[in-house]
């Protein structure tokens, strides 16, 4: 365990079990049609990588990069999309994945403009974190890993002012580490 760590809340293996049933649960619903599988950058890659691989379902791949966190361990509020798709998404299904759904303001803007400015027929979203302790908006993921605590977690993908994305499990952050 790294030394910034508090504790492990998901181990690698567990985290792995639980992308391959995402995978099965998204392939079953799609039934066999295409789908524009969305990750939101940076922090969902690695669960993206991983949930595209265990999809048996024709998919297209596409980045969006949304942020609201900066180098602070609670959300802005402000939603910042540097990146969308590109691609024509009229009628198309999209499944949107992101590493964590807290406040919700990210997920629902995505969403929102994924439908309206884009013409998405159907959106769908696969979070690997529910934090529902911070939630805003009222929004739901049609997907969930793990629900968690209200902490600070790092791990997977997950970051603190871009570090801790590269360990293979999810973790709380030490409070005293939680600064810039």
């Amino acid at each position: 365990m790294h030394r910034d760590i508090a504790e492990v809340l998901f181990s690698a293996e567990a985290i792995n079990t639980r992308v391959q049933a995402l995978g099965r649960q998204i392939s079953n619903d799609l039934a066999g049609r295409e789908a524009v599988v969305v990750a939101l950058l940076k922090g969902s890659v690695l669960f993206f990588s991983d949930l595209i691989r265990s999809i048996d379902a024709p998919v297209k791949v596409d980045f969006a990069w949304a942020s609201s966190y900066g180098h602070s361990t609670s959300s802005s509020g402000q939603i910042h999309l540097k990146v969308f798709p590109e691609e024509d998404l009229k009628g198309r299904t999209v499944v949107v994945v992101d590493d964590i759904l807290d406040t919700g303001r990210t997920l629902d803007t995505v969403v929102r403009r994924l439908k309206e400015e884009h013409g998405a027929g159907e959106v769908r979203t696969c979070v690997l974190l529910d934090k529902m302790a911070r939630r805003v908006v009222p929004i739901r993921a049609d997907y969930s890993g793990f629900p968690v605590d209200d902490v600070f977690v790092v791990g997977y993908g997950l970051d603190f002012a871009d570090r801790y994305r590269n360990l293979p499990y999810i973790g709380v952050l030490k409070p005293e580490c939680q600064r810039p």
